[in-house]
């Protein structure tokens, strides 16, 4: 649900979830009660500013600020996460963001991942969901957003009809409903690495942001909400690009129990490749998902749907598990995943930027309660 269509029920929920707090701000200045009676105008000063960027977002970079509750559930329109339909595979990250901290090149750390001369530089990964929720979660298992406990519902909340959901996991609709379970195989290759070192306590704003800080006023929702309109609510602590490959392949529980059970005990390395291509074959999958390309890139879609067919007595079908092991194939894919995708992404609340602890202790209540309204209902 977006709040802002509904200011009404929003503005019943917020002012429950603010005046639950209130005792901690009594003595200040502005009770938090004059803060809920503040929320009509709040919700139509961020209506007014929905629409407008503090800054031109379409780099991705540590350090810059951006807000996820404007598009809490559609992230995936500026982050490019998951196989899209679109011609366009020039961009990575679009979402607007804001320069915060001055100076942050002495604590830019860009890690290097060891990787032999002509290897895959980067990593297979399978992850078993007892359901879809648990798919759409392990999908987004290296997004990490502060203050979030679902983060991939930031992303997922948005997929509301199982036709979408289908899309985007590459199966077909009519296996989204009904008492599935899933397992998930991705091939990332990565190329850009970049985090921060940990923020000192002095670290330096820029001026233009010290300046918007000083509009916040304890007691006054109004401010914190223009405020994350103008600025956001998080900054941007880490990330890594580049591209994957991932395919979904669906089971009836007691197969799909069976086959984990055998790789929870023996190990993926300590299967013959006879038993290993079984559990990933019709044999054992009631359906096995396209494979699909984060970044949407068609070309190298077309290679995996050529070069990863598997011919099993009877059957044709692709698999993700073919190049699991296969050096030729593994070194033909480190060429054709460019850096296309975001991969990983954390995002660490602005908490750090202000000095005054009641008035971080203000931003921090209200964030937190908007945050958790959102996740309740998603």
């Amino acid at each position: 649900m977006n709040f802002l269509q509904y200011p009404k029920i929003f503005e019943t929920m917020i002012s429950y979830r603010i005046n639950r707090s209130r005792d901690a701000f009594r003595k200040r200045r502005c009770k938090v009660a004059v803060a809920a009676r503040m929320c009509s105008r709040a919700l139509l000063l961020v209506l007014l500013t929905a629409f407008v960027s503090a800054a031109d977002g379409d780099k991705l970079q540590v350090g810059q600020s951006m807000d996820i509750m404007s598009r809490y559930g559609y992230l995936g329109i500026t982050m490019r996460v998951v196989a899209r339909n679109e011609s366009d595979t020039s961009w990575i990250f679009r979402e607007p963001t804001y320069d915060v901290f001055a100076n942050l090149d002495p604590l830019t750390v860009h890690p290097r991942r060891s990787a032999k001369s002509g290897s895959f530089n980067g990593e297979f990964h399978m992850e078993f969901c007892d359901n879809l929720r648990q798919l759409k979660q392990a999908y987004f298992r290296d997004f990490a957003f502060e203050g979030l406990d679902k983060p991939w519902q930031a992303f997922t909340t948005g997929w509301s009809s199982p036709e979408t959901i289908a899309r985007h996991m590459g199966i077909n609709s009519s296996f989204v409903h009904g008492d599935y379970c899933y397992v998930l195989v991705r091939l990332s290759r990565f190329w850009d690495n970049v985090k921060l070192s940990r923020l000192p306590n002095n670290v330096n704003l820029l001026e233009n942001m010290a300046e918007e800080i000083e509009k916040i006023f304890v007691g006054d929702v109004a401010s914190v909400l223009m405020f994350t309109r103008r600025v956001g609510t998080h900054y941007i602590n880490s990330f890594v690009t580049g591209n994957s490959l991932y395919q979904v392949f669906v089971y009836h529980k007691p197969i799909y129990l069976r086959i984990r059970e055998r790789l929870k005990t023996r190990g993926i390395k300590n299967l013959s490749p006879v038993e290993l291509s079984n559990f990933f074959s019709p044999w054992y999958a009631e359906h096995i998902g396209q494979i699909q390309v984060a970044s949407g890139n068609k070309t190298v879609k077309h290679w995996a749907t050529n070069r990863l067919r598997v011919h099993y007595y009877i059957f044709s079908y692709t698999s993700l598990m073919k190049i699991h092991g296969d050096t030729k194939l593994l070194s033909d894919l480190n060429g054709l995943l460019q850096n296309e995708a975001l991969l990983q992404l954390d995002l660490r609340s602005l908490t750090p930027v202000f000095k005054d602890p009641v008035k971080r202790e203000w931003f921090n209540e209200i964030l937190d309660n908007y945050l958790n309204l959102l996740e309740e209902n998603s």
